[in-house]
């Protein structure tokens, strides 16, 4: 229990006084403990005007408390009602809520009237407001004979409704027969009173079924009106009969249905008046007719219509203002305007109020010899009277009671005792209605109690209100002091907000805040006291929120929420969807911090808010998710404006899926020509739903459409109705027309045909013409079916012709064609070129000219011409092989070219012809030329014979492509000592008729390279290379003989050998491995600068590798057992000397071709020399 006192706040003074409430009595209402005495008090009671259902008992509520519990009685119409004479009338135990039992026997009707209910006990009375009880009312419409009314197109019409009067009024609305509601528009609507206004008919206001219900919704029944029949005509439509007998006054209505200003038919005239009570809603109609149909505007002279409370209804005909006060009065003006003119009324507005409260009288508690006062202030318009009763008789015959003191609206008490406890009624009433309030005198003397239970735990969060209840009780009114704290400390600083109920408040909780707190009543009666305890907690935070997000639909999104909270507490975590409870759906699944939507569909659309909760808070944070994707289908195509060569296509957008449509793509399908096959047709903005499409003869079209946004296009609508264009002459020729012959006496002519989409109609054909370009014949001409080619046969080889080709079908013919050149067939050319000339540039290349033949030689398209040559065969190759020519052509009408890959040193012959579509023509004469000299080739091997102290024989083999006349040979050799590293170079000039040379005067035992090479005029060949040894000096192989006799040496040697033998197994395993070897990398640092070796195409070679056939030593660096060198086979490959046209051989199987650039001989690897090892051998390259 608490005092209820008015919501002021007092705050502690910034001094040091102790926080102390002293309420004031005057002002105070209190609400008294239930287990002291007090008088009665009505806690319910039925409406004022209470209308009941006739189905259902009566039950008229009346509760009241108080101590000891009051006894009730009734009044009705003003005299006692004896409920115990009446078997139908029970009061319910510990009541005085009566029950009428009117659904066994009795009516409704019988019980009408106005109650009233008294509780009373030993310390007042309390009585009821007066309850009027009625029966709800659903009356049926009176029987009425409703003629059919029949109007011109343009007039005005009102069908009245004249619902029956119910209780409580009856909502009206009109319907047909099939229970459809009427369309209502700015022309057509529907009136306060019922009524259904029409400001203007049209022809589609011609019905049988206006009918008029209302509903009743106290009973649940709804009544309806017999229909009435419109019919809406014009003057053509009456045939001269009609008009001839009948007059304007036997149509509904007199007026014109040309066009008219408006004319106002509610409410009728310049002004009207209209009265409403405060608080209620204030509706005002102006509805007019006129054609065409007015628009209505409001306004309020000397002033302006509430922003806030301002409602317009039916089209603006309507204009409703809530909850309307006394400033709401004044004049309103409503003006229906059209293109013709205007109209205005004016209504006037008053604001009445029934009876309304400035200050309720309230309950007072006072001790003995204590003073009160009760107030009860009320207003109205008229103003209300106050009238005072006490324990429910006027005050004015009421006992007499010296310590009070009537005043107006205002009772005062002086120095009260027991005896003056009472209820008094207050009762201010005026001509609109009146109100009763209850309020009791209870004179107590009781010490404080303090209602709040002790030890009560209050929990806050932190930087938020605190509030510590005290309620209390007592008589007198105790005053109230707050302590903190064990130790009894007052509160004095000024953070704290003492409330007049005892409350104290802390705006601003912080955490040193929390404790004990301890509230204090006192009164000249008594003390009492009670403690409370306060912790503050920490406030829970959403670190991480829901982002918003944009998915497709189908797809996956999920949502993150991550919490924060006082570790005392447990949070609820809650997903909403629309602030409402998320479906229950598989797909939805909630984590700890997460939610998880799969399979997205539309309908998940919406704000997701994740709301965490504790005890004492709960914060919330939302995030949208917005589903989107591809449109749905257009539908409801229509076609519209069909014409030869156009139609109107329309649609129906389907659903953007949130993501605004950019265009429509449109297609069409050919049911005659292409059935199934959809085609491209046109491309409209998003924002259109109509497309003139332009259309092509004899198709039978169907179109559907396809919507597109930024994630793509929809499905195809459903197809459109079918619609054949009438037939037509082609617009257009076959194209890709062409002539050219087979054969030489024909003319093939060649065209692309027209698809049936592009015949236009049936039967199409091709007209065919020709004629030759340079004659005069007239066009020949033949008509064909569908096909694509015609053949003219016997014509002249080779002659231009004119072509065309017109397409025609049953309506008639294309538009002239276009003439395109063409040929009759190629024949051979019948001419040789002539004056045929070389020009030897080089050993390897010739240029050759010739003379253009005749045009008309060449019987055809000139392609270019072919140059025929061959190199010249010795007599004993010729028997062997056929001779191979090599060919080349050049393209065009070119009369000279170059022949590249010739063999120096060599006789050629060739020839020329000419060349069209057709074939070759005859051969030139033969022409021959010789190629100069060249450089040779490498000599075609080279060993080293007879070894001795000092010397070594060198013999050889000529190169086998001389490419000349040889003019000597050149020798370079240099000394390798044991460290393998080249000594100065020696140059020897041989002369070219000798295959063998002794070299002298070499040292004994030491091993030397050589380098050959063969020259011509043109100069000097690649080279061939190859290392020998010089043998042993006798002194020196004797005393190793000497050495070798003895014992010991012979052990060692034998060591010495099974090592080397070790040794060249593992040298024969890595050579046949492919591994390298440190000698040539000795010899390359040694070599001398001029024979260094090079590669094909610059001059150099490449260092020594395992690339060919995994052998340690590239060509011409590994001696046989016989120490021949022999030319690698591989010599004439076409890898090396890959040029030429056709053939590349001679009869014998030779190349033909060009042998410098050739690989030169590569420089044998210093220890690989291809003497069998012998022990003397071994010794010397040991040491």
């Amino acid at each position: 229990m608490q005092l209820k006192i008015m919501p002021k706040k007092k705050y502690l003074s910034a001094g040091r006084v102790p926080l102390v409430l002293f309420l004031c009595q005057m002002i105070s209402a209190l609400e008294v403990p239930l287990d002291l005495v007090q008088p009665p008090t009505i806690t319910q009671q039925s409406p004022k005007d209470y209308i009941i259902d006739p189905r259902e008992n009566i039950v008229i509520q009346c509760e009241a408390k108080g101590k000891p519990p009051p006894s009730f009685s009734w009044t009705r119409n003003g005299t006692h009602f004896d409920i115990d004479k009446d078997p139908l009338v029970t009061m319910r135990p510990g009541s005085g809520t009566l029950v009428i039992n009117i659904m066994s026997e009795g009516k409704a009707e019988t019980y009408e009237g106005v109650y009233q209910c008294t509780a009373r006990n030993e310390r007042g009375a309390a009585i009821s407001n007066n309850i009027v009880i009625r029966p709800s009312r659903s009356p049926l419409w009176t029987k009425e004979k409703l003629e059919p009314i029949t109007l011109r197109n343009g007039q005005s019409l009102v069908l009245p409704c004249r619902p029956p009067i119910g209780l409580p009024p009856a909502i009206i609305f009109w319907m047909d027969n099939s229970f459809q509601r009427l369309p209502q528009s700015e022309r057509v609507s529907q009136g306060l009173n019922g009524d259904l206004y029409f400001s203007n008919v049209l022809p589609e206001d011609t019905r049988e079924d206006y009918i008029c219900y209302a509903r009743f919704n106290h009973t649940q029944t709804i009544q309806q009106k017999q229909p009435i029949s419109v019919k809406v005509i014009s003057v053509d439509e009456l045939n001269d009969t009609i008009a001839a007998n009948l007059s304007d006054t036997e149509f509904y209505g007199a007026k014109s249905s040309k066009e008219r200003p408006p004319t106002l038919l509610t409410p009728e005239g310049n002004a009207s008046h209209k009265e409403e009570l405060r608080g209620n809603v204030l509706s005002l109609e102006c509805i007019a007719e006129g054609l065409p149909t007015p628009i209505i505007y409001w306004i309020k002279e000397d002033g302006t219509l509430p922003i806030n409370r301002t409602l317009y209804r039916n089209f603006k005909k309507t204009l409703q203002i809530t909850h309307v006060s006394e400033a709401d009065s004044g004049n309103y003006q409503c003006i229906a305007k059209n293109a013709l003119g205007a109209v205005h009324h004016t209504i006037s507005v008053t604001v009445k109020a029934a009876p309304y409260w400035i200050t309720a009288p309230q309950n007072l508690v006072l001790s003995p010899g204590e003073d009160g006062t009760l107030i009860c202030r009320a207003n109205g318009n008229p103003k209300p009277t106050i009238g005072w009763l006490t324990n429910g008789v006027p005050i004015e015959i009421a006992p007499d009671d010296p310590s009070r003191k009537i005043d107006g609206d205002t009772i005062i008490f002086t120095h009260v005792q027991e005896r003056s406890s009472a209820v008094y009624q207050c009762n201010a009433s005026n001509e609109y209605g009146y109100l009763l309030a209850n309020a009791f005198v209870n004179v107590l003397a009781e010490p404080p109690r303090i209602l709040t239970s002790a030890n009560t735990l209050y929990q806050v969060i932190a930087n938020r209100p605190a509030l510590l209840d005290c309620a209390f009780f007592g008589s007198p009114l105790p005053t109230i002091e707050w302590f903190k704290g064990a130790k009894g400390r007052a509160l004095h600083e000024d953070i704290y907000v003492l409330h007049e109920n005892g409350t104290l408040e802390i705006p601003v909780a912080q955490k040193d805040s929390t404790g004990t707190y301890t509230c204090v009543a006192r009164n000249k009666l008594g003390v009492a006291k009670n403690e409370v305890h306060l912790e503050i907690k920490d406030p829970t935070r959403i670190i991480k929120q829901p982002e918003y997000a944009v998915v497709q639909r189908g797809s996956k999104v999920s949502f993150e929420c991550k919490v924060k909270h006082d570790h005392t507490l447990i949070p609820t975590v809650m997903w909403l969807k629309d602030n409402g409870e998320l479906p229950s759906e598989k797909r939805f699944t909630v984590d700890k911090d997460h939610l998880v939507i799969t399979d997205v569909s539309d309908d998940d659309g919406g704000t997701y808010t994740c709301m965490a909760n504790t005890s004492l808070d709960d914060v919330s944070a939302s995030a949208v998710l917005r589903v989107v994707d591809v449109p749905n289908p257009p539908f409801d195509l229509e076609l519209t404006n069909q014409l030869d060569k156009s139609v109107q296509l329309t649609w129906t957008p389907g659903d953007d899926n949130n993501s605004p449509i950019t265009k429509f793509i449109i297609e069409y399908e050919d049911g005659m020509h292409e059935a199934g096959l959809w085609h491209h047709q046109a491309e409209v903005s998003g924002t259109q739903t109509t497309a003139q499409l332009k259309l092509s003869p004899y198709v039978n079209y169907s179109f559907r459409v396809m919507a597109e946004n930024n994630i793509g296009r929809s499905s195809p609508s459903e197809a459109s109705e079918q619609y054949l264009t009438k037939a037509a002459e082609p617009d257009q020729n076959p194209t890709a027309v062409e002539g050219l012959g087979t054969e030489p006496d024909n003319l093939v002519i060649t065209w692309k045909p027209l698809n049936g989409f592009e015949s236009n109609g049936p039967g199409l054909q091709y007209k065919v013409s020709w004629r030759q370009k340079d004659g005069d014949d007239e066009w020949t001409s033949v008509v064909v079916a569908n096909v694509s080619k015609y053949i003219v046969s016997g014509t002249p080889t080779f002659v231009p012709y004119l072509i065309k080709v017109q397409a025609l079908n049953d309506v008639g013919f294309a538009p002239e064609p276009a003439t395109v050149m063409g040929h009759s067939g190629e024949d051979l050319p019948m001419v040789a070129p002539g004056n045929v000339r070389v020009s030897v540039v080089n050993s390897t290349l010739a240029e050759v000219h010739w003379d253009p033949v005749p045009l008309k030689s060449i019987r055809g398209h000139l392609q270019g011409y072919r140059v025929y040559y061959w190199k010249a065969q010795s007599s004993s190759k010729r028997d062997r092989r056929h001779i191979e020519k090599k060919i080349l052509t050049f393209q065009g009408s070119k009369t000279h070219g170059m022949l590249p890959g010739l063999e120096p040193y060599s006789h050629y012959t060739l020839n020329v012809r000419v060349v069209n579509g057709k074939g070759e023509g005859p051969a030139s004469s033969d022409r021959g030329f010789h190629t100069p000299e060249g450089v040779p080739s490498a000599p075609s091997s080279l060993k080293i014979v007879n070894p001795t102290l000092d010397s070594l024989t060198l013999e050889w083999d000529p190169p086998s492509h001389p490419n000349g006349i040889l003019t000597e040979y050149t020798l370079k050799y240099q000394p390798i000592n044991s460290t393998h590293e080249l000594g100065p170079l020696v140059d020897i000039k041989i002369p070219a008729n000798k295959t063998r040379w002794t070299l002298k005067n070499l040292n004994f035992s030491t091993r030397y390279k050589f380098y050959f090479s063969a020259q011509t005029s043109a100069g000097s060949g690649s080279q061939i290379t190859e290392e020998a040894i010089t043998t042993v000096d006798e002194a020196m192989a004797s005393r190793q003989v000497d050495i070798a006799t003895q014992g010991w040496f012979i052990g060692l040697m034998c060591a010495v050998a099974l090592l080397i033998l070790i040794l060249l197994i593992v040298c024969f395993i890595r050579r046949n491995k492919g591994g390298k070897y440190p000698v040539k990398e000795k010899e390359d640092a040694h070599a001398d600068p001029e024979i260094q070796p090079m590669k094909e195409d610059d001059g150099t070679f490449g260092e020594y590798s395992d690339a060919e056939d995994h052998k340690p030593l590239k060509k011409g660096s590994r001696t046989p057992s016989d120490r021949t060198v022999k030319k690698e086979d591989s010599d004439d490959s076409l890898v090396d000397y890959g040029e030429g046209v056709n053939g590349q051989f001679n009869e014998d199987g030779s190349f033909i071709g060009q042998y410098s650039g050739k690989k030169e001989k590569e420089p044998a690897e210093g220890n690989e020399s291809s003497e069998a090892p012998s022990p003397v051998n071994a010794m010397n390259s040991f040491v």
